[in-house]
């Protein structure tokens, strides 16, 4: 689509989740409901509102909302799970909060106590927050355009921006602009505002429900109690840049995840062995047995330097420094790798494996590959690399920004 977009926007009634435990749980039972149609999802980029009502009312988009505040505070290593857990069900949906979730920690690390209780709450309650964040006209990912200008007692926002995942679905859209010292400012715009558009006209391959489309700025006016200065995350360590980064890993992870459950379900049920293997069921090719322990050797090593990167940034959480920032994103960029590559391999290899009656459309199987190459574009993984090398061979610390 390439207008103004309506989308159904419920009153939230989110239940509260208490627990790391039950977090879990409720991210299997959610897993369990969006597994069912996301294939026709994934055909008709369409999201009954339904479904993500359930997905946000569930809890899940609450549960790292500060135990101060009445929320979980689940552990950094657990929240990406939960991610995972929700990815392998559907990546586009679980993409949809990934966004909402950073935004929550830039009102941890930048709000003052009394806009922190209040959207807190607003996130405790099941509002859904989107990003308005990137733009697609600069030369890098970080040339943005968009200003924010003192405006009476608040401020007044121009801009177009892109990459806004989440925001056909949103309560709220945060808006990132630059004030009169090219400093980022983030504003939170209730949905609906006069001056804010959203227009859901993401047309990528993969992740085709994510609603990453554009967000208009056109005099938005906006109150200064609903400005964060964000800038101030990087101007001294903190966990930003590698909670982002930790977050999109999941995803990619999740997407590995469902790739290999679905290509084991089908070398089992309808694959056919190679005729030099001298076996009667594909499952009893040795060679195909040896690729698919390969993929799960690969995954499970994926999935523990995940688990090892959110211990490291809940190792830095009470007291951030330079050298413990340094530590998680160097962590975050191991797993970082390993999740982007597990997830293209284990999304090719489900064809070869599956054969050519795996690639008939009924089955879908492609959205997996898609989504894989897609969401995997987030940041290039071969910065990881020199990341790492960098740091072991030069003692250079990642620089601190939303991608290390």
């Amino acid at each position: 689509m390439s207008e103004s977009s309506q989308y159904p926007i419920h009153q939230p009634a989110a239940h509260i989740i208490e627990s790391e435990a039950e977090a879990l749980a409720v991210a299997h039972r959610v897993a369990a409901v969006l597994l069912q149609q996301d294939t026709e999802r994934d055909r008709t980029r369409q999201v009954p509102v339904e479904i993500v009502d359930l997905y946000s009312n569930s809890g899940l988009w609450g549960i790292s909302v500060p135990r101060d505040y009445g929320g979980a505070q689940v552990s950094y290593a657990v929240l990406a799970e939960v991610i995972v857990i929700i990815s392998a069900a559907d990546p586009s949906l679980g993409q949809i909060p990934q966004n909402h979730y950073c935004l929550l920690e830039d009102i941890r690390l930048q709000g003052t106590p009394e806009q922190q209780a209040y959207f807190f709450g607003l996130a405790l309650q099941g509002h859904r927050f989107a990003n308005a964040l990137s733009e697609t006209g600069g030369k890098t990912v970080q040339d943005l355009q968009a200003t924010i200008r003192r405006d009476g007692d608040g401020y007044r926002i121009n801009g177009r921006k892109g990459y806004c995942t989440g925001s056909l679905y949103a309560h709220w859209l945060a808006v990132l602009a630059l004030d009169d010292e090219h400093k980022g400012q983030l504003a939170f715009v209730r949905r609906g505002t006069p001056g804010l558009e959203v227009i859901d006209d993401w047309d990528s391959m993969g992740q085709r429900t994510t609603s990453s489309g554009t967000v208009l700025a056109s005099d938005l006016q906006v109150p200064a109690f609903n400005v964060f200065p964000t800038y101030r995350s990087y101007e001294r360590p903190t966990l930003a840049g590698p909670f982002a980064q930790l977050t999109t890993a999941a995803i990619d992870a999740g997407i590995a995840r469902a790739a290999l459950r679905d290509t084991i379900a089908f070398v089992r049920e309808q694959a056919r062995p190679w005729i030099d293997a001298g076996v009667d069921k594909a499952s009893e090719d040795p060679l195909t047995i040896i690729q698919v322990g390969a993929l799960e050797i690969r995954l499970e090593a994926a999935n523990a330097l995940l688990e090892r990167a959110g211990k490291a940034l809940d190792a830095a959480r009470p007291a951030p420094d330079a050298d413990s920032v340094a530590l998680a994103s160097v962590a975050v960029a191991r797993a970082k790798v390993l999740t982007t590559e597990i997830a293209i391999e284990a999304s090719n290899k489900l064809f070869e494996l599956g054969g050519t009656r795996s690639t008939l459309r009924k089955h879908n199987f492609d959205r997996h590959w898609r989504n894989a190459r897609v969401h995997t574009l987030h940041d290039p993984v071969r910065w990881k690399y020199h990341l790492i090398g960098n740091w072991l061979l030069n003692g250079v610390k990642p620089p601190r920004h939303d991608w290390n």
